[in-house]
């Protein structure tokens, strides 16, 4: 089997956040060719290629008002899903994981908004649960505490694994969005 490739998206307002260091952490863990892109410093066209090209794809958000920022949003209102005359779809079939931080462990359920717009409405198999952390997973903006470290590695181990199992199985990978 040929060599897995593993993209981070960053959907923070600048780069080199808390959601950047979240997102490498779980890139560490997948064993695999990884990139890691913030969408304050890399162009739509270029995010989608990267999509296009990975096996699989980390999407990282801090959550504000309750959800993922608005440049993630933008991102994938802006990518076509192969419907209605759209000629390509490059999340269809591939796996997925999500990160989201927050200052504080309230708003944790606004994992299950992205893993429904990513499973519904791209085809994308979403590795659950998703990872969030909020400040008291951090000792600094650009270090994980241990525990956060080890489940960081924890869920790109198992994106891996799931990343193999859609690999696998021509019937996931065939799978289309649900509109």
């Amino acid at each position: 089997m040929t060599e897995l490739t593993v993209v981070g998206i960053v959907a923070g307002p600048e780069a080199g956040g808390r959601t950047a260091t979240a997102v490498a952490g779980v890139l560490e863990g997948t064993g695999a060719t990884t990139s890691l892109l913030e969408l304050s410093e890399t162009s739509h066209a270029d995010v989608v290629a990267a999509i296009e090209a990975a096996d699989a794809v980390v999407f990282g958000s801090p959550v504000y008002r309750a959800s993922h920022t608005a440049s993630l949003k933008a991102l994938l209102e802006g990518t076509e899903r192969g419907k209605w005359g759209e000629k390509t779809a490059p999340l269809q079939g591939k796996a997925a994981a999500t990160v989201l931080t927050g200052a504080s462990g309230h708003h944790f359920l606004a994992q299950n908004e992205l893993r429904a717009v990513l499973s519904g409405f791209f085809a994308v198999q979403v590795l659950s649960p998703g990872l969030y952390f909020d400040h008291g997973g951090y000792v600094d903006r650009n270090t994980l505490t241990e525990e956060s470290t080890a489940l960081a590695r924890s869920h790109g181990a198992a994106l891996a694994d799931l990343t193999a199992a859609v690999r696998g199985s021509k019937a996931l990978r065939d799978l289309t969005p649900v509109v």
